[in-house]
Parts: structure tokens; C-alpha cells; sequence
């Protein structure tokens, strides 16, 4: 569990986690009212990721390392690295913003989780730390946060073709946000590649072997395959929009399920580390 400390990075981590229900609530409270709430939700974004800034160096102060190790510092990490990518999508890219509705709750389901997980620091092994970690987490990340921003126009866009919410029909129409849903994935493949690829030689440096066919190594291949196989049928295929859609749900399921499930199940060298 979180600690309140001296030193401890809880106040930090719980002023982003409410940065971000800010965020949440203004993006639904503007479409639910017809108001505009982009700024509301830019400004609550970036506190957060300032926020969980400071918590992550409070953290690698305490522990010695960089957060890579335990669940509790990978969600940390994440926390802040999926909303800085959110935030330059949000920034860069106005036509992204009705991804909100689902991008925020799912960084709030990560912040739910990392104040229930045990917060004691792990030790990690010297031939881990190799500039090759930092290139395999760091793309590794970047693909995560490309692919959420996707999976919110994503989902979105499957809300509104369900006719559930009739006030999202007055939000940028479909045919301009499939077009960036799909721009986006190709982008989180090349990361997603470059991903496996510094992962590969990372490993070599790190246990002696390029690849080894443990759950995650397993499952991230399987996520490459799936992606790259629904790129594939979408330039081929005449996909109906709303099976796209949830293809792409689909793929960043599965890479969440990698990124933070498989890790802990692990029993290989990967356990842990993502």
C-alpha cells in the first residue's frame, strides 16, 4: 500500500490521480452540456503529468533505480508517460480531443490500481541497466500511448455508432477521426517494432540470449502480429469502419494485458520489467 511517509511520493501520486478525474469530469460534464471544455481537460492533463513527474523522482531517489521493476513503479511510470503522450496528442491535435471520454477513465483505472499495490522497492540486476532498457521501455511506452489515444477516438467513435449517447453525434464526424485512428496505429507499429527489436538486443546484454519465448515476449509478438495483420486487412479489405474500431480496441487490450498483467505472471527473466 501507498505510505504517507516523510519522503514518500503518495501526496504527489494522489494529486495527479485527481488531476486527472478533473480532466475526466470536465470532458463529459462539456458534452454532456454542449459547453467546450478542452482547456479544462489540456490543464488537468498537464498537472498531472507534472505531479507524477515529482512522484517518480521522489521514488528513484528512495530506491536507487529507475522505475522499471515492481507493479507499483510501472504503473507510476505509465502514469506519467501515458498522459505526457496524451497530453502532446491532445495539444498537437485538436481533432483527438473526443478520445478524452475513454482515455481519461482508463488512466484513472491505473491510478485506482497502483494505490492497492504494495509499494516496497525491488532490486535490479546490474546487467539490466544497459542504455538498451532505457530504448526498449522508452519506445515501448511511446506505442502504449499512441495506441490508447487510438483506442479512445476508437471507442468513441463505437459509442456514438451504438446510438447510446445521442448528444456525441454533435463531435467531429467519423470519417475524419477513422482517418486519425488509423494514422496513429501505423505510428504505434513502428514503435511497437522498434519496441521488439531493442528489446532483443537488450536481452542479449542482459541474460545472453536475443529471445527466449517467455509470456511476455509471447504475447508482445502476438500484439505485433495482430496489429500488423489488422493494418494489413484495412488497406486490403473493405473492413466495415465499426469492425476497425473494435479491432483497435482489441490491440490495445492486448498490449495493457502485456504491459501489465503478463509481466507478474511471468515466471521467466522478464518478470517485471516493462
Amino acid at each position: 500500500m501507498l505510505s504517507l511517509s516523510p519522503g514518500s511520493e503518495m501526496a504527489w501520486i494522489l494529486g495527479g490521480i485527481a488531476a486527472y478525474l478533473t480532466g475526466a469530469v470536465a470532458a463529459w460534464r462539456g458534452v454532456i452540456l454542449r459547453r467546450v471544455a478542452d482547456r479544462t481537460v489540456l490543464v488537468a492533463t498537464l498537472a498531472a503529468v507534472v505531479l507524477f513527474a515529482v512522484a517518480i523522482a521522489l521514488r528513484w531517489t528512495r530506491a536507487g533505480y529507475g522505475p522499471f521493476l515492481t507493479m507499483y513503479e510501472i504503473l507510476l511510470s505509465n502514469l506519467f508517460s501515458l498522459g505526457l503522450l496524451y497530453f502532446l496528442v491532445l495539444w498537437r491535435i485538436p481533432l483527438a480531443r473526443p478520445g478524452a471520454l475513454i482515455v481519461l477513465p482508463v488512466l484513472l483505472l491505473l491510478g485506482g490500481w497502483i494505490a492497492v499495490v504494495p509499494a516496497e522497492a525491488g532490486q535490479l540486476p546490474a546487467t539490466y541497466e544497459t542504455v538498451w532498457l532505457w530504448v526498449h521501455v522508452g519506445v515501448g511506452k511511446v506505442f502504449l500511448g499512441i495506441c490508447l489515444a487510438a483506442a479512445g477516438l476508437a471507442g468513441f467513435m463505437l459509442m456514438r455508432r451504438a446510438g447510446a449517447m445521442q448528444f456525441l453525434h454533435a463531435l467531429p464526424e467519423d470519417r475524419a477521426l477513422d482517418t486519425l485512428v488509423w494514422r496513429m496505429m501505423s505510428i504505434a507499429f513502428v514503435f511497437h517494432s522498434l519496441m521488439l527489436i531493442a528489446g532483443a538486443v537488450w536481452a542479449r546484454d542482459a541474460w545472453g540470449h536475443f529471445w527466449t519465448w517467455d509470456p511476455l515476449e509471447t504475447w508482445a509478438f502476438v500484439t505485433w502480429l495482430v496489429l500488423a495483420m489488422t493494418l494489413h486487412a484495412r488497406i486490403t479489405w473493405r473492413m466495415p469502419p465499426w469492425g476497425g474500431w473494435t479491432l483497435v480496441l482489441l490491440i490495445f487490450l492486448l498490449a495493457f494485458l502485456t504491459f501489465f498483467g503478463l509481466p507478474f505472471g511471468s515466471i521467466g527473466p522478464h518478470k517485471g520489467i516493462i
